[in-house]
């Protein structure tokens, strides 16, 4: 694990580098129906899971792995993506597994990543895009102070049909 990779704890999270023994929660995770049902991207098998472990690598993204304080049950991962320093902005992205959703931890964790991009990254705007059948995420966007700002009709194909997204934003006012 890198030294210079930023560790957030609070008194019942460890967020930390996503490291390659990560794969198998990641598989687990991205492979599920339950979270890839308004996620973008799935994978069949653990080999091919290792593309995401590289994404999460590249210096375009700054994903953690979201576990309990001791680093013993991991619950998901969540971070900050196509990291855009010139113009000062990234899109906001998390994930849990099922069996840890309704404990309050998107709550917990969407502030934290939040707070690191604008106090660390110095950027002025986190973007968030929802699926628009997604209405937990948006309820937890709202609740969180992103303000929602429009749909975007037919943004992308999944599962061979148009899906429109809700863009919610935050600024670093």
């Amino acid at each position: 694990m890198e030294n210079n990779f930023p560790i957030i704890k609070t008194n019942r999270l460890l967020l930390r580098e996503i490291i390659d023994t990560d794969l198998e929660n990641i598989f687990n995770g991205l492979s599920n129906p339950n979270v890839i049902k308004h996620y973008g991207i799935s994978f069949d098998t653990i080999d091919a899971t290792k593309e995401q472990i590289t994404w999460f690598a590249d210096n375009k993204q700054l994903w953690w792995a979201i576990c309990a304080l001791d680093n013993q049950t991991f619950y998901g991962a969540g971070g900050l993506n196509d990291i855009n320093p010139k113009e000062n902005k990234a899109e906001i992205g998390l994930w849990l597994l099922p069996e840890f959703w309704g404990k309050e931890i998107m709550k917990e964790v969407l502030p934290l990543i939040t707070n690191y991009g604008f106090e660390q990254l110095k950027l002025n705007r986190i973007e968030g895009f929802v699926e628009t059948d997604n209405i937990n995420c948006q309820k937890a966007m709202s609740k969180l102070d992103f303000e929602y700002e429009k749909t975007i009709k037919d943004f992308e194909i999944k599962n061979g049909k148009p899906i429109s997204v809700d863009v919610y934003a935050k600024t670093n006012q």
